[in-house]
């Protein structure tokens, strides 16, 4: 789990892609709580926010490639959601093996 997280290749099932998801909430929510009490500008936050936006387009572009469609996908509304809940494809699809096969097998 949570093998290069920053990288736009690979596939993640739906256990990793929901962690990714409840922690980007946790992470958001302690920026706001942060942000309000210290006052903080603009650009300190935005630079906190960069990375996170990246690793969640990352993640989601992953959790896309395990239901053997594209990263552009997660931009469609709704589609996050249905992430979540949908099973990838079995086997290996054009974006690499599955990442239930993987686990099961040591690297």
């Amino acid at each position: 789990m949570f093998k290069k997280p920053f990288s736009f290749e690979g596939r993640i099932g739906r256990s990793e892609y929901c962690l990714s998801f409840f922690g980007q909430y946790v992470i958001v929510t302690v920026l706001e709580i942060v942000s309000f009490s210290y006052e903080l500008n603009s650009w300190t936050l935005a630079a906190c926010a960069l990375p996170l936006l990246w690793f969640m387009a990352a993640q989601g572009a992953k959790r896309c490639h395990d239901r053997g469609n594209t990263g552009w996908f997660q931009i469609i509304p709704g589609y996050v959601i249905w992430m979540a809940f949908a099973e990838g494809d079995p086997g290996e699809n054009d974006f690499g093996p599955s990442p239930k096969q993987s686990a099961e097998q040591p690297a």
